[in-house]
């Protein structure tokens, strides 16, 4: 008698698959920008990314050029900021939950600055998608600069999403695509 093997387990990840998630009732898009989308993106999905329906994907927003190139973005010309957007269903995490962890992978202490990464395409930015979540960015951020950054004053911006432009396919997932490929250093857990 041969005993078959179970096929080894699967872990949703972010973005395989490439699965179309529907906005509906409960999904909802949060954004972030935290210096390189790389990082930001890897840390979301690593944490996040067995949750039903999530999706990480990286991008840029926040800036004035229409469908920009990742080498335009790179030059500080184009006012984007490389960022991440997330699909979430509400009953899976909360969006405040999001906030804090955004607060906790990177440093919202330096302008336009993450670690070696300098310009206005690496600023820390929260954008907004609804008047709850402005609310909520901004009671989380009063919260983590009382608990956690006393004394360091906390720069992220927080404003209304504009128009969203995934990046290049192989920007997407990266660092798991590619294992030993650039990641700044300040993404990390700081508390």
């Amino acid at each position: 008698m041969t005993l078959k093997s179970p096929p080894p387990p699967t872990v949703p990840t972010a973005i395989k698959g490439r699965e179309n998630i529907k906005q509906g009732e409960g999904v909802e898009h949060a954004t972030f920008a935290s210096g390189c989308f790389w990082g930001t993106e890897h840390l979301f999905s690593k944490h996040y990314g067995h949750l039903p329906q999530f999706k990480a994907i990286s991008g840029y927003t926040g800036g004035q050029a229409e469908n920009p190139s990742y080498r335009q973005v790179c030059s500080g010309s184009t006012g984007h900021a490389e960022a991440v957007q997330l699909t979430y269903t509400t009953g899976s995490v909360s969006y405040a939950e999001l906030v804090e962890f955004f607060y906790r992978t990177h440093d919202p202490t330096t302008v336009d600055r993450q670690g070696p990464d300098r310009g206005s395409q690496y600023r820390s930015a929260i954008f907004f998608h609804s008047t709850e979540q402005e609310e909520l960015a901004k009671k989380v951020t009063e919260e983590v600069q009382e608990k956690y950054l006393k004394g360091r004053p906390i720069v992220t911006q927080i404003t209304k999403a504009g128009k969203w432009y995934p990046a290049e396919d192989y920007h997407q997932e990266y660092l798991d695509n590619n294992p030993g490929g650039y990641e700044c250093p300040t993404h990390r857990f700081y508390w």
